[in-house]
């Protein structure tokens, strides 16, 4: 299967904009400060469909624990986002995120159209894009990332083939990690690590708190230095994975679909 052939890889520096969402993944207390929008109604302009924003009137993926298609795309330039296929724009999907180029899951078609998984709040939320070659490349991706909640356990799949599966934390009973389908976002590294050499966002985010330790509440996968504390829910929300877990996954194609299940 084809996969996107040009993959964020790790960075070796963060933006500002990156380095706060990693600040947010390290378990610091959360918040529940409102989160904010790139938009700026008065002035007519559109809302940038990103981790850091909420988008009001597109609407919410309806089957959360459907089989994914394994189609991704990415927009060649920032596209306007509608509610509807052929409808009026109420946002833009750019053509980065964090750094790195946008992939987004699909999740139905029609006609010269693509219902795709934004990475913005609210949770699930999506949008119709184009869908023509001229405006969007599109591609397979063999990879999928699963995530039991229950079982703390994550496993990775290549072509329908389990090729890894490991014990994880994941969120304690007042910050659960959000389950539901999303998908991989971008691929961080710190310049001054941590907690964690890699920071993987993916398109979710938490359900309890609209901020924490100064991002936007994005859920990711990242390494954790106790072990311990794996098998355990004890994090904000993000899935605390095993070294070699995070090795794995970071070779995942960006826009890999991301299942979480409770």
């Amino acid at each position: 299967m084809k996969t996107p052939g040009r993959r964020f890889r790790a960075a070796t520096t963060v933006t500002a904009a990156a380095a706060v969402l990693v600040a947010g993944c390290g378990g610091k207390e959360g918040t529940t400060a409102a989160s904010g929008s790139a938009a700026d109604p008065a002035a007519g302009k559109l809302p940038q469909a990103t981790t850091f924003t909420t988008l009001k009137g597109l609407p919410l993926d309806q089957d959360p624990f459907g089989k994914n298609s394994g189609t991704v795309v990415r927009p060649k330039a920032p596209l306007p986002v509608a509610a509807q296929a052929g409808g009026p724009a109420v946002a833009t999907l750019p053509d980065e995120q964090l750094g790195g180029p946008t992939w987004v899951p699909v999740v139905e078609t029609k006609a010269g159209w693509n219902r795709v998984l934004l990475p913005s709040r609210p949770n699930r939320v999506t949008g119709w894009i184009p869908a023509t070659p001229d405006k969007v490349e599109t591609a397979r991706s063999a990879h999928v990332i699963k995530v039991d909640v229950s079982d703390r356990r994550l496993t990775l799949l290549e072509s329908g083939r389990e090729v890894g599966a490991w014990t994880v934390a994941v969120g304690g009973a007042k910050t659960p990690t959000p389950t539901g389908r999303t998908f991989l976002l971008a691929s961080l590294a710190p310049t001054k690590p941590g907690f964690s050499p890699l920071i993987l966002p993916v398109g979710a985010h938490s359900e309890t708190l609209d901020t924490f330790g100064g991002g936007p509440g994005t859920v990711a996968f990242h390494g954790w230095k106790n072990k311990a504390d794996f098998g355990k829910a004890v994090s904000h929300g993000c899935v605390r994975v095993p070294a070699e877990a995070l090795t794995r996954l970071s070779k995942a194609p960006l826009g890999t679909p991301v299942e979480i299940v409770d």
